[in-house]
């Protein structure tokens, strides 16, 4: 069971479950090892029958191999904890919860992929009481990617040098195994905006960017009740404790923030995010505004409309982003959307630009003469884009499973 053959999942819960999936569909992994941290249901066949099916995304051997897929996965060593699935071999874990407790080691796991949400900390020790991310290296592994954007209690603290934020197809080129021991690849909805900015900072017509900002329509997640719950101690947000089901929740993202890390040249846009969660299990939309100092043309038009801004997408979506960023014209709703493999797809029928003129006043150092003018007028171009993302699978699970793969090659 050792070699880079070998990869650790810390956690079974959405991600980690789906991580698990999005593997057995490929060959760069023979055998898996994955932590849950304590006893699952009544036997191994709990976890079994909990990894066969989905209610989001229906059964793992139709996920696997449509239609004419047939169910292979049983129990083969209740107390080794040993699973057989579709020729590979999963390995559960189901005692420590700490990670510096894990047997990686002993299981010959050098990449661990932590899907727990719960170790979000660079900075902390690996002997912490509570664990740490820290802790899987004391346990034997070389790497650890993790599955969520990372949290620091040291409010403006640089990462550590060995630690990274890396997005597939963004900038996981960066990834360097001598030095790089904790990779964090953000969350599922920085993954997608990264995707819809990246062409727009690509090119010179819509580089210059005058301020920026989103709102993400977001799917419901596990960290939400599904009816009214009791504000945990220190709960400063009380909309995070109403029932998911029957409310669309406005809340926040740290989306800017986390993609200011990926791409430094968002610190100079006046960039914002929010987030509203709605009662839809998987599927969520970003919606982009951006603002533009565009050019006035000769033929009384500008330089930045509609057309223009989809060609981009369809340019980066045929060229530089190809599989990554998909572009649609037709009228999608979000069920349609549902296992996309794609970072994020852009719906170009809904694609809007407006232009208006602001008068920018000049300094007198610049109207000394009698016939100067002392404003100028120029022209401003807002733009709305919207793009689709699977954030549970297609655009996020699908992502950072490259990024482990990367990891675990380099490794």
């Amino acid at each position: 069971m050792g070699g880079q053959r070998t990869l650790g999942i810390n956690g079974l819960g959405r991600i980690g479950k789906l991580t698990l999936w999005h593997h057995l569909g490929r060959d760069d992994f023979d055998t898996f090892v994955v932590n849950t941290g304590r006893p699952v249901g009544t036997s191994l066949d709990s976890i079994v029958q909990y990894l066969s099916k989905d209610t989001t995304y229906g059964a793992l051997h139709r996920f696997l191999f449509g239609r004419s897929g047939v169910r292979d996965m049983s129990v083969v060593d209740e107390e080794r904890g040993l699973i057989s699935a579709y020729g590979k071999q999963i390995v559960i874990l189901r005692e420590a919860r700490n990670p510096r407790d894990i047997p990686w080691r002993e299981h010959g796991v050098a990449l661990v992929v932590d899907c727990t949400g719960t170790f979000r900390d660079p900075h902390t020790e690996p002997d912490a009481p509570k664990g740490s991310l820290r802790g899987h290296l004391v346990a034997g592994a070389s790497a650890v990617v993790q599955s969520s954007p990372f949290k620091t209690k040291q409010k403006g603290a640089p990462l550590p040098d060995d630690s990274a934020i890396l997005i597939h197809g963004i900038n996981d080129y960066e990834f360097d195994p001598a030095r790089h021991k904790l990779v964090s690849a953000a969350s599922c909805t920085t993954t997608a905006l990264a995707h819809m900015m990246r062409p727009l900072l690509d090119r010179d017509l819509t580089r210059d960017m005058i301020t920026a900002g989103m709102s993400t329509i977001h799917a419901v997640t596990n960290s939400q009740p599904v009816l009214d719950a009791v504000p945990k101690a220190g709960a400063t947000d009380l909309r995070k404790s109403r029932g998911a089901l029957g409310n669309v929740v406005l809340t926040s993202t740290n989306a800017a923030a986390a993609l200011e890390q990926v791409m430094p040249e968002i610190g100079r846009i006046g960039f914002m995010a929010d987030s509203v969660r709605v009662p839809t299990s998987s599927v969520s939309l970003i919606i982009l505004n951006v603002t533009f100092q565009s050019q006035s043309l000769p033929d009384g038009t500008v330089s930045l409309e509609r057309d223009t801004v989809n060609a981009i997408y369809r340019e980066a979506a045929e060229g530089e982003a190809k599989d990554l960023l998909k572009y649609t014209d037709e009228q999608n709703v979000s069920a349609d959307m549902l296992g996309e493999d794609a970072a994020v797809v852009i719906e170009g029928a809904e694609t809007h630009t407006r232009t208006g003129f602001m008068n920018l006043r000049l300094p007198p150092s610049l109207t000394d003469s009698p016939q100067a003018e002392d404003s100028v007028r120029i022209p401003l171009t807002h733009v709305k884009i919207f793009g689709w993302y699977d954030n549970e699978m297609g655009s996020y699970t699908y992502r950072l499973g490259e990024l482990t793969i990367r990891a675990a090659k380099n490794l």
